[in-house]
């Protein structure tokens, strides 16, 4: 079901939209860092393997790696689940704060754990363990960002708004390679693998305890406030939660395929382009930072066109060219070292992708009352995303190393067919928002 989407401006309000804005950016400024620490590990993966894990084939060393990197995604649920209830209870900024804090601890151990061969098995072990600490921060820092965001914002420019999510995502990315891109201009490929590809980790470690103290001073929001105000015991519980059944699995439905080919598309080409298509790792980063510029730059362009023509019609769009262009898209991709082709077709896939990452939170907000709004984003969400989106590069490598790498490329397309259902049967989430029925953003907690 589709229609006509309110845009009428918000009530004007002396400073209510700088008020927005300033709050949008502080929001974003620690999104950028809590997924430059999460993105780190991946982009950095080509050179720590070696360091984690015993020796063997390329292949192997970063199966193990992304095996590492799935199981801190199993985390996801737990912290969609603590730091959404948390959210819903003690407020958005709070919880924003607790998330980065712990993303500082995880990228911290990172840094300073010794090598395999210094400490043997406990080397993996620590590196593990400080994935679950950054999974359970990630799984928190996108249901309470994606709910900060959406309430934050005014009406008629909530898509718009939004969209800095993912903005801020890729930025923490970009952020990543481009730290790496530095680093390999400075280091030999001998030093990135021996010390080099500590220093990531020890700046992330830094960078979010700034954000950490520069969170202390976000605006709460008027939504929380006005339902904290209410004195409900049923703020952020899982009884409230499962008296929406229906929105939790369109949560589940229309995260599934987007998850798959979002981190397809972006952490999962890094290693594709050097172990698939033979493309050098410094060329690499180059088609990763350049793609990943320009798919940050359509985010808020989407989510303003969402704002006029409606959330579900950019989805449909995701869904059908996603699975009818993934398996051309990658069989391309994988027979290819030139750069400029890996480019467009990387670039193509990521402009698929932008249907779905671009509105992505502001949909999920959507769906449930305010009471509950942080916990029902984070928590199917991420349980989604533990079960198919971290595991997408793992099995990528797996089916590679039995020899059937293409069958990968149908799994994703197969991912966001599933999608492409819900996404066809799903209602328009902005004419019938909880979102419009709080005040406007007006003023500090």
């Amino acid at each position: 079901m589709s229609g006509q989407v309110a845009t009428a401006p918000p009530a004007a309000r002396p400073g209510g939209e700088r008020r927005v804005v300033a709050n949008v950016v502080r929001g974003s400024i620690g999104n950028l860092i809590e997924w430059y620490d999460w993105y780190a590990y991946t982009a950095f993966s080509v050179y720590f393997a070696s360091a984690f894990f015993p020796k063997g084939d390329l292949t192997a060393q970063l199966l193990n790696s992304a095996g590492v990197f799935a199981i801190g995604f199993l985390m996801r649920p737990l912290g969609g689940w603590m730091l959404g209830r948390y959210a819903d209870r003690f407020g958005r900024r709070a919880a924003l704060t607790l998330s980065v804090t712990l993303m500082a601890a995880g990228s911290l151990v990172i840094a300073l754990t010794p090598t395999y061969a210094s400490i043997g098995i406990l080397a993996p072990a620590l590196l593990l363990a400080a994935r679950l600490v950054q999974g359970i921060s990630v799984g928190g820092e996108y249901s309470t960002s994606a709910t900060y965001l959406s309430e934050v914002a005014s009406t008629g420019r909530r898509g718009f708004y939004s969209s800095f999510q993912y903005v801020t995502l890729v930025a923490g990315q970009l952020t990543a390679l481009g730290v790496q891109i530095v680093l390999q201009q400075v280091l030999s490929g001998e030093q990135m693998s021996e010390w080099g590809w500590r220093i990531p980790f020890v700046i992330g470690a830094v960078g979010a305890l700034i954000v950490m103290w520069l969170r202390r001073g976000m605006d709460e929001t008027d939504s929380y406030q006005k339902e904290s105000a209410s004195g409900s015991d049923q703020r952020g519980t899982v009884r409230a939660l499962l008296r929406h059944p229906r929105e939790c699995l369109l949560v589940v439905g229309l995260t599934l395929g987007g998850t798959v080919a979002f981190y397809t598309f972006t952490t999962y080409l890094q290693k594709f382009m050097v172990n698939t298509s033979g493309i050098d790792k410094g060329t690499v980063a180059w088609i990763n930072f350049l793609a990943l510029l320009v798919f940050l730059c359509v985010q808020p362009l989407a989510g303003a066109l969402s704002d006029r023509i409606g959330r579900r019609k950019l989805l449909l769009g995701f869904g059908v060219s996603g699975t009818l262009l993934t398996v051309p898209l990658l069989t391309l991709l994988s027979s290819t070292q030139n750069p400029v082709a890996a480019f467009a077709l990387m670039l193509a896939g990521l402009v698929i992708v932008t249907g779905y990452t671009s509105i992505n939170a502001i949909v999920k907000a959507e769906l449930f009352p305010t009471n509950i709004r942080a916990l029902g984003v984070g928590l199917p969400y991420a349980l989604t995303v533990a079960i198919f989106g971290g595991t997408a590069e793992f099995v990528g490598l797996w089916l590679k190393q039995a020899g059937n790498e293409p069958v990968f490329y149908w799994y994703v397309a197969g991912c966001v067919l599933v999608s492409l259902v819900v996404y066809l049967c799903m209602r328009e989430t902005s004419q019938s928002s909880s979102l419009e029925d709080a005040p406007e953003p007006s003023g500090r907690s």
